[in-house]
């Protein structure tokens, strides 16, 4: 049963998987996986000491293996905090796209407009992919699970992917100006009334992350 929300907020330390091989490679990587890179962990350490001294009462994660480490890892510093897979968190099935060339798609697409599709629950989906709609239900069905498991006075760490993470903020009100890093945290706070206030985006405890594109404005 959730907490009681007649005060305070709820915490949620929303963090981007560990750098991967497919990510140096720049291929594309929704259901698909590959290990996260020596460089990548390195990375990733330094965000779990970064939130060792957060009191983290629960953790969830998408279920492929590049989250679940990255949340492992986490955990590690949190006794007895225990890692939920939970498939609502995978990143966008892209199909029969997946690990292809990120470049493929952008001479074919433009990613800003892509997004928009989705976030419109407009996009069909690429062959043999998942719908934005199909996509958005089980993205925002995962949040509003956890937010109505966990109440006031609670820090929920949940990690997941670039473009879900994204697409829970821009949900919320929040178009990140940047792609969201690996190993990111951005810490958002769910008042007892609803309202949502998004304390930080995207930061990088290591200062030592690739940094992603700036996102245009149209």
């Amino acid at each position: 049963m959730a907490s009681d929300r007649s005060d305070g907020h709820l915490t949620l330390y929303l963090v981007r998987h560990g750098r991967t091989v497919f990510n140096d490679q720049h291929r594309i990587q929704g259901w698909a996986d590959s290990a996260i890179t020596d460089e990548g962990m390195r990375i990733v350490e330094a965000t779990a000491e970064h939130l060792a001294s957060i009191e983290l009462h629960a953790a969830y994660a998408s279920p492929s293996g590049r989250t679940l480490t990255t949340a492992d890892v986490i955990a590690s510093y949190h006794a007895d905090l225990e890692v939920v897979a939970h498939d609502g968190l995978r990143e966008f099935y892209f199909g029969d796209w997946e690990e292809r060339p990120e470049q493929e798609i952008a001479e074919q697409l433009d990613w800003l407009v892509l997004f928009q599709d989705v976030l419109a629950g407009t996009y069909p989906g690429f062959p043999n992919g998942e719908s934005a709609r199909t996509y958005l239900d089980r993205v925002t069905g995962a949040f509003d699970e956890i937010e109505e498991r966990h109440g006031a006075g609670e820090n929920v760490l949940v990690v997941s992917h670039g473009m879900t993470l994204m697409t829970y903020l821009a949900l919320n009100g929040q178009f990140p100006r940047r792609a969201l890093g690996n190993a990111s945290v951005t810490i958002m706070r769910i008042w007892s009334d609803g309202t949502r206030s998004i304390e930080v985006v995207g930061h990088d405890p290591s200062g030592e992350g690739v940094a992603e594109p700036e996102i245009p404005r149209r």
